[in-house]
């Protein structure tokens, strides 16, 4: 499965692009999701998919996979182009603390700085898919309808 970076931007009001994540977005306060806004997606976007994957995190599972998964929402119209903090809409798919929905940043102490990418994907289509999809499921199910991609990357150590 191989993706390219598209001109589709995908930014956030509370953190620049290699920044520091705000406290508040992690597992050590509030832990909800950041704003996060796009645009620049291609003529014929259905739908959009987003991650957040953590590739420092020291985890190899089976299969070869890697890092730690923090988000997966799916579902998304192709329409819209900004979810609100904390956004509990659309499909949530299951992060790799088991649950559905967003966990923020909590990397292990004394780790260092770690970085997390929002992944952005917009789709031309809109597949019916089930609530509870892995990053890994999803990407399997949703590649051949990838047109665009881009990421945001945020950063967080844990004091």
């Amino acid at each position: 499965m191989g993706f390219a970076l598209s001109d589709m931007t995908l930014t956030s009001s509370g953190f620049d692009r290699g920044e520091p994540i705000p406290t508040k977005h992690t597992g050590e306060d509030e832990d909800v999701s950041p704003v996060l806004s796009w645009r620049g997606q291609p003529d014929g976007t259905r739908s959009i998919a987003l991650i957040c994957h953590d590739p420092d995190a020291p985890l190899v599972k089976p299969g070869g996979t890697y890092g730690f998964v923090h988000w997966v929402l799916y579902g998304i119209p192709g329409s819209i182009a900004e979810l609100p903090e904390g956004v509990g809409d659309y499909i949530q798919g299951i992060n790799d603390f088991g649950k559905p929905g967003y966990g923020g940043p909590m990397p292990p102490e004394g780790h260092g700085t770690h970085h997390y990418f929002f992944w952005l994907l917009a789709l031309d289509a809109d597949p019916e898919l089930e609530p509870g999809l892995t990053m890994w499921e999803l990407l399997e199910k949703i590649e051949p309808n990838v047109i665009a991609m881009n990421r945001l990357v945020g950063t967080y150590t844990r004091s």
